[in-house]
């Protein structure tokens, strides 16, 4: 199992920390600009939660019954899922980018820009959302690929992506003196490209091809996508719902430099996080085709072997983070105000860190073995159940300080939670493995 587990982790690690590379591309060379065009890109990631939420949601409600079909051997059912949720991430994307489009300064307004910052935020969110159907769609054909255990298919496309942003950044921001808005029309070009080439990448190895007469609209399909993908998008949503509430409260206790320091800081969570969850992801094809094939013990194996990783990681980046803290935050943005609250903001997150890897991994292997419940319950621990109601009540108590130590408090309560819900489904697991063995 840890062998199998590495071979598959290694490529969904460097799509995970490619796909979060694009804002961290964005946030530094935006970050070279001023003040408020950081703060823009970090009201906007609230958006890109929203599209990476779709993707996420119809890419692993998809990918789920992918995995146990070909488990099974029912590789028509397979194929037509693939289809069908390919299809329907680029088509609810595409709606939801013309609705932000119609709305695009009350939106803006909505997602927490103050009125120094809206002139930015207007100008990369409108091309970020135009962008969108391509994003959900990678996303969605990246997951796809990666439950059926072709994972390195899968990061062709993502760090081709991931490479060209880089390359575009500085061209459309510096090079054509287009700003913010060089910065979101350098993710949109990279995206489309990304989307394109992993649409080819459907068609080689043994992944299953993306064929659009295949799309099934029926209620079993959405069913299952509901099912298989509920728990993503209640974290992805979540997210995006709790770092529009940590833009008001920054932006109200620290200012512009609140927003773009919180900013900051949420990017380099999502890349360190990124690997744990690419780590993760290793795990899932595996988790479900052993699920699917009765061998319970192996489920609880990889499990096992998983937080035991991810724990060893988050304790290693805990550290050095702590110590360099005021640096990592100045390379993005060298304002002072930006790396106290940044810094401090940073060091209260580090300090909960090695808590996470228990959490995710029991969410990804109940969401994996079909407990919605108990894995719905968990994705909104994190970034709903508990942080919403710290960032609402924190700040109130402690000013901007609350601010920069309530995802800190979440994660806590967070870890409180999983070791019951987790327990339980170990339990059930050793039982129907004893079942099995009789």
């Amino acid at each position: 199992m840890p062998k199998v587990i590495s071979t598959l982790a290694v490529p969904t690690i460097i799509s995970m920390l490619v796909t979060s590379f694009y804002n961290i591309a964005d946030t530094y060379f935006v970050g070279q600009i001023n003040t408020q065009s950081t703060a823009a890109v970090g009201v906007v990631f609230s958006v890109m939660f929203i599209i990476q939420a779709v993707g996420f949601f119809f890419g692993h409600g998809s990918g789920n019954y992918i995995s146990r079909q070909l488990g099974a051997k029912n590789h028509q059912a397979a194929s037509r899922m693939a289809a069908t949720g390919f299809v329907y991430s680029v088509l609810f994307a595409a709606l939801l980018a013309v609705v932000g489009l119609i709305f695009l300064e009350p939106l803006s307004l909505a997602l927490g820009s103050t009125p120094t910052v809206l002139p930015y935020t207007k100008s990369y969110l409108a091309i970020v959302l135009c962008g969108g159907p391509f994003f959900a769609g990678q996303i969605t054909l990246n997951n796809q690929m990666r439950f059926q255990g072709n994972a390195a298919y899968a990061m062709v496309g993502i760090v081709s992506g991931a490479v060209l942003n880089v390359v575009l950044d500085p061209l459309f921001i510096f090079g054509l003196d287009m700003g913010v808005s060089g910065a979101a029309m350098a993710t949109a070009v990279a995206q489309m490209i990304a989307f394109t080439i992993q649409l080819i990448q459907t068609h080689r190895g043994g992944n299953l091809r993306i064929n659009l007469r295949l799309f099934t609209p029926s209620l079993e399909f959405i069913r299952e996508i509901i099912s298989g993908g509920a728990p993503s998008l209640t974290r992805q949503a979540l997210g995006s719902i709790s770092t529009i509430l940590l833009n008001y409260a920054a932006g109200s206790w620290g200012g512009d430099a609140g927003i773009a320091g919180m900013s900051i800081v949420n990017r380099m969570s999502f890349f360190i996080n990124s690997v744990l969850i690419g780590f993760g992801q290793g795990f899932q094809p595996l988790c479900g085709f052993s699920y699917g094939a009765k061998l319970y013990a192996r489920v609880r194996e990889g499990f096992w072997f998983c937080v035991k990783i991810g724990t060893v990681f988050l304790l290693v980046v805990a550290v050095f983070g702590f110590i360099y803290a005021e640096e990592v935050i100045a390379l993005f943005r060298d304002d002072a105000n930006v790396i106290v609250i940044g810094s401090a903001a940073f060091r209260w997150q580090l300090m909960t860190y090695p808590l996470g890897a228990i959490v995710m991994y029991s969410n990804m292997m109940m969401q994996t073995i079909r407990k919605p419940i108990r894995a719905s319950i968990l994705s909104a621990a994190r970034q709903g159940i508990f942080f919403i109601p710290a960032i609402l009540i924190m700040p109130r108590l402690f000013g901007m300080e609350g601010v920069e130590a309530t995802q800190a408090v979440a994660d806590v309560l967070s870890f409180l939670l999983a070791i019951p819900l987790c327990g339980s489904v170990l339990k059930e697991l050793k039982d129907l493995e004893r079942k099995n063995n009789h």
